[in-house]
């Protein structure tokens, strides 16, 4: 059955096709879970108008790829407000984490919580990204520290898509901090849990790709080599947690193994950009952690474009450094706080987006042969889905084909 979306503006996101990809007056054909034809109204081929068995008029509204969140931890225990109290007390994030604080606090939490009750509270949070244009959120481990708890948490992130229309993309992240019973055994912590560990989920089918934390609170670059070794002998993508608090040459080795992005990168060089860009890896922006932990070293942004690094936007969902659920929000963070411009904002929530989570070749644009993943916004131009602050013009969300909101 080809249904074909009229009146309409579509933002396609293409890459050389203009600011957004803009088409006015325009038609998006879908048949099945793919869309099969893009373009202007008036140039709709014979072949494509004599198969439509279903007009459906979008009354001016205009449609984009669906949103992308390409980096939350959205699956944890309980919430760290004290925490956030606490820093506008001037205790700082890394001294938190010293005192039992930060990621191993939530450690706690989680690794108290069944299943279920990690996906109770997790529901609500994929249901607002939802509600702000995502179709596809990856999630990470790395609150169990521990295997069983780590597994626990992406069996969860794994059940999501049951109760609600979201995808979800699976990271292994057990090398996100030294739990308690480690300390001072970082790499007898990374041999048993984070290799060994990594091998069992690999073998249960729970991976999509691995993540690593490489920070002055976390792992150093050497440290997590074995780590990024054993995933390139499992044949799975890679990620990093780089250069957010410091520079600790995370970018470096994420560019070596052919990552698929580096992440925060508030730190990063020149050298480090350029690195990137002939690696061919997505820089990962994460506005909503740099506003929380107050920040004022900013990712660098212009340095990024002079080398043609592709930027992408995400939540960094998570209850210490980014309680945010909303992509919308994120996206004008990027441009108040790091001088990105509204394209750029939506490139990296759709596009980039796509390029970061390994899934570029089906989603992240609006063009013949890809899935049918689109939002119908309530605007007139796609610029306004980063001006905005607190409000969702969504009218309508498309996942392979299918209304989900």
């Amino acid at each position: 059955m080809v249904q074909v979306y009229r009146n309409c503006s579509l933002a396609t996101m293409r890459e050389n096709h203009g600011p957004y990809g803009l088409i006015d007056d325009a038609m998006l054909a879908v048949s099945g879970s793919r869309i099969s034809w893009v373009g202007s109204a008036e140039s709709i081929p014979d072949s494509v108008e004599g198969d439509v068995e279903l007009w459906i008029d979008l009354d001016g509204a205009t449609v984009t790829p669906a949103l992308i969140d390409c980096h939350t931890h959205l699956v944890f225990g309980g919430n760290r407000a004290l925490e956030f109290e606490d820093r506008l007390r001037g205790i700082d994030y890394s001294q938190a984490s010293r005192n039992k604080g930060g990621i191993v606090a939530t450690v706690a939490a989680t690794r108290r919580l069944s299943e279920d009750e990690l996906l109770d509270q997790a529901l609500p949070r994929a249901r607002r990204l939802l509600q702000d244009g995502a179709t596809l959120v990856e999630i990470k481990s790395g609150y169990g520290l521990d295997i069983d708890t780590e597994l626990k948490m992406l069996k969860v992130a794994r059940r999501l898509p049951e109760h609600c229309g979201i995808e979800v993309a699976t990271t292994w992240l057990a090398a996100h901090a030294l739990p308690p019973e480690y300390r001072g055994q970082a790499r007898r912590y990374l041999d048993e849990v984070a290799i060994a560990g990594l091998v069992k989920a690999n073998e249960l089918g729970l991976v999509d790709a691995v993540d690593a934390f490489c920070e002055g609170i976390a792992f150093s670059a050497d440290e997590l080599r074995p780590v990024f070794v054993k995933a390139a002998q499992l044949n799975l993508p890679l990620k990093i947690h780089a250069e957010q608090l410091s520079h600790c040459g995370g970018t470096a080795l994420a560019a070596e193994f052919g990552a698929l992005s580096a992440d925060h990168l508030e730190y990063c060089r020149a050298s480090d950009a350029e690195a990137l860009a002939e690696s061919g890896a997505v820089a990962v922006l994460l506005p909503g952690a740099f506003y929380t932990l107050g920040q004022y070293r900013k990712p660098p942004i212009q340095l990024f474009r002079e080398f043609g690094v592709p930027i992408a936007i995400a939540t960094d969902c998570n209850p210490g450094s980014s309680p945010l659920t909303s992509p919308l929000l994120a996206m004008n963070m990027a441009c108040m706080l790091f001088g990105m411009t509204p394209q750029e904002a939506l490139e990296g929530m759709t596009r980039n987006a796509a390029r970061a989570i390994g899934r570029k070749q089906d989603l992240g644009t609006l063009a013949a042969g890809k899935r049918a993943d689109f939002a119908v916004w309530d605007i007139d131009h796609p610029r306004e889905l980063s001006y905005r602050m607190g409000f969702s013009p969504l009218r309508s969300l498309y996942r392979s084909g299918k209304n989900v909101l």
